[in-house]
């Protein structure tokens, strides 16, 4: 069971990536697996959003959000990039 002092703790780590880059892997279903790979932008009360580059050529950013209970559950595994930039959009 999640209680409530993990979603703070869960958020408060995250809170201090805030402005740096992560690559976010979660389950697609059947047997596909989604990454996305982008800007950790905002932590708010319930989720979080990333800022993704879509493709090369288009230059507006996709955003997506997550829960901090995706996160607690492994439905999303978060992994920090080191040596790159951090600009999006």
């Amino acid at each position: 069971m999640i209680v409530k002092s993990d979603l703070d703790a869960c958020k408060k780590s995250l809170e201090g990536f805030v402005g740096r880059k992560i690559r976010l892997t979660s389950n697609g279903g059947r047997k596909r697996v989604i990454t996305h790979e982008g800007v950790l932008d905002h932590c708010y009360p319930n989720v979080f959003t990333v800022k993704c580059r879509r493709s090369e050529c288009d230059t507006s950013p996709e955003v997506v959000s997550y829960s901090y209970v995706d996160v607690l559950t492994r439905a999303v595994e978060i992994a920090m990039v080191t040596g790159a930039s951090a600009q999006v959009g």
